[in-house]
C-alpha cells in the first residue's frame, strides 16, 4: 500500500471514530413501541448495548430471534406521537389541518398516505428501555 492509500485509511479511520459520537442515544418511546417482528437490523453480531445506543439505534434483548440492535422510530414533536403508524387512533377527517388536528389535542403527521394523519396521542408511562 503506497502512502496514498495509507493517508486515505487514517481518515477513513478518523471518520469512522468521530461519527458514533455524534449520534444519541433514542428516546424510550422511539424504541420501545418498535414491534419485536417489525425491527430492522441496525448493528452486528456481538454488538453492545453501549455500541448500539452510540450509533442512535435502540437495544433490546430480551426477544430471542430478532435483531437486538435495531432502528428506533421517527422523532415526532412529543413523545406522546411517537407510535407505529398500525397504532393510530383517528382523531380528525381527511384533510385536516395541522392546526385543528393541535386544536383537538392530537398528533399530527402527514408523511404517509392512506393512514390517519390526525391521531389521538399515547401516554408515556409505557416507554422504557
Amino acid at each position: 500500500m503506497g502512502p496514498r492509500g495509507v493517508r486515505l485509511l487514517a481518515v477513513l479511520l478518523v471518520l469512522g471514530l468521530w461519527a458514533p459520537a455524534g449520534a444519541q442515544k433514542p428516546s424510550p418511546c422511539r424504541c420501545s413501541r418498535v414491534a419485536p417482528h417489525k425491527r430492522e437490523n441496525c448493528g452486528f453480531p456481538g454488538i453492545t448495548s453501549d455500541q448500539c445506543f452510540s450509533s442512535g439505534c435502540c437495544f433490546d434483548s430480551s426477544v430471542v430471534g430478532v435483531p437486538w440492535c435495531f432502528h428506533p422510530l421517527p422523532k415526532q414533536a412529543s413523545e406522546e406521537c411517537v407510535m407505529e403508524v398500525s397504532a393510530r387512533r383517528n382523531c380528525g377527517y381527511p384533510g385536516i389541518s395541522p392546526e385543528e388536528c393541535a386544536s383537538r389535542k392530537c398528533c399530527f403527521s402527514d408523511n404517509i398516505f392512506e393512514v390517519p394523519w390526525c391521531f389521538f396521542p399515547m401516554s408515556v408511562d409505557d416507554c422504557h428501555y
